[in-house]
């Protein structure tokens, strides 16, 4: 019997809000723990949660990013379990009032064949909700856990997918996209390192070709989109074959072992009435206006699929050109700057900007807000001069690391270090005369048909003009002498 998988994602997004959900506190990743909390996170009997306003605000814009509808009411209820790290032992959360609903996020998929196809994945809801604290396990081994509250009580917003990916690749490409919407909005800078983003899994099996879905485990405990893709593939391998050896599949939550690569079993999976919720009664139901949903919907930037059609049609870039350029907000701005400040080669800025520049971020392991030395503009005016032949392509590298290092502007580099290109065709046909005279047995190859031959006598010439021979210079005059 063959078997296809149901995947279903459901990823915490933490958002970038100064301030916690329901409290003042400072939203902010890395302080000394308990530094950053107060009665209202801790718990304390009789205090009172205040909804953050840029919570609600992020929420929708995120929530029109991927065309989710907006409900005209929305409310937040209780979500009761007992564990150490949830000082209330209940979580505010939305439950049959959320505030979104029907998204959808468009994927690209790769095939193993090399070719792709594009799929529309539902997106259920969305939900805000308040984060729980930390517990922090004793490094050398001791059986003691402490609790850090510093997170309780950080804004989220879970985003539950419909069960209708098929692939550990189709998930990987959902959070993947997913992702790159979410920091494109800016609400979220989505390190999972950090816990800005956090992803549970429900995966189940059915045969193939049937319409029911089969029963579910849920995976926790994936820290990368690598780790979600491997455990899920795990998990398919597990439930095909506990069914082919005659065995029923439990609903349970699973978690996930990054060293052995398998998942084990956690606990049993809670229905909502194992959670008790009800509306909160501290909290009162909040009403969407159009004027809200209008503010939201205005702080939109250009979303990542609009800014690859417009890029394709601008600039004539291949899919796999804008996919890499397209990869951060950040680093599409910077390669239209460039652009625009020299627009006749986009093709070649493209490519210099994925070489050149990626690999000195790849290098230094930096974002490319922090590559500060060379604006984008310096990156125009570099390409400038390479068309003007003030210097060659290779000469161009040699700039480019210097003013990585100075800040320089490429023609203050070329200048200081002595770069021009010479393009003077006296001193070129000195220097070709003098390559010439010095290997007669290689002009006699080429003159006896072996082409590889003038490469070489190109090579010396521009070794005699230190790199700095015009190459199309040098073509010409060496052809040219050599009859």
């Amino acid at each position: 019997m063959e078997f296809e998988a149901v995947i279903g994602l459901e990823v915490h997004v933490q958002l970038n809000t100064a301030t916690k959900i329901f409290c003042g506190c400072k939203n902010a990743f890395g302080a000394s723990a308990n530094t950053q909390t107060c009665p209202v996170c801790q718990g304390h009997p009789g205090v009172l949660p205040v909804l953050n306003r840029e919570v609600l605000s992020k929420a929708m814009t995120a929530a029109l990013a991927i065309n989710a509808t907006i409900a005209p009411e929305t409310r937040f209820d209780r979500k009761h379990y007992f564990y150490p790290d949830l000082p209330k032992a209940y979580q505010i959360s939305q439950f049959d009032m959320p505030l979104c609903s029907k998204g959808v996020v468009h994927i690209t998929v790769p095939r193993d064949d090399g070719t792709q196809y594009e799929k529309d994945i539902g997106v259920t809801r969305i939900h805000m909700e308040e984060d729980a604290g930390k517990l922090v396990h004793d490094e050398h081994g001791e059986p003691v856990s402490y609790v850090d509250l510093n997170r309780a009580g950080t804004p989220l917003i879970e985003i539950v997918s419909e069960p209708e990916l098929k692939s550990p690749e189709e998930a990987y490409q959902y959070l993947t996209e997913l992702k790159k919407i979410m920091q494109y909005i800016d609400v979220s800078d989505c390190n999972m390192e950090e816990g800005s983003l956090r992803c549970d899994a429900n995966v189940s099996i059915r045969p193939k070709g049937d319409t029911r879905l089969g029963t579910k485990a849920e995976i926790k405990n994936m820290n990368s989109f690598r780790h979600v893709r491997m455990a899920i593939e795990h998990e398919i391998k597990r439930q095909i074959k506990a069914v082919e050896n005659g065995e029923q599949i439990v609903q349970e939550t699973r978690l996930y072992d990054a060293n052995q690569n398998t998942t084990r079993s956690m606990r049993s999976k809670e229905e909502a009435h194992d959670y008790r919720y009800f509306p909160c009664p501290d909290l009162s139901p909040q009403r969407i206006t159009a004027e809200m949903i209008a503010a939201a919907r205005a702080k939109l930037p250009e979303l990542p699929n609009a800014k690859a059609a417009r890029m394709r049609d601008a600039y004539g870039l291949s899919g796999q050109d804008i996919a890499v350029l397209i990869e951060t907000r950040a680093l599409a701005e910077y390669y239209e700057a460039a652009v625009a400040a020299y627009p006749k080669q986009p093709k070649k800025i493209a490519n210099w900007i994925m070489v050149e520049v990626n690999a000195h971020l790849n290098d230094k392991g930096i974002p490319i807000t922090a590559f500060t030395t060379v604006p984008p503009k310096h990156i125009g005016m570099l390409f400038k001069l390479i068309d003007d032949g003030v210097i060659s392509g290779k000469i161009a590298k040699d700039v480019f690391a210097d003013m990585i290092t100075s800040g320089d502007e490429p023609s203050a580099v070329i200048e200081r270090k002595g770069l021009k290109q010479v393009s003077d065709t006296g001193a070129i046909e000195d220097a070709v005369k003098k390559v010439i005279a010095d290997n007669a047995a290689v002009v006699a190859e080429f003159k006896a048909g072996k082409e590889k031959s003038f490469g070489f006598l190109v090579g010396q010439v521009m070794k005699a003009t230190k790199g700095q021979g015009n190459p199309k210079v040098v073509n010409d005059i060496l052809r040219k002498m050599l009859g």
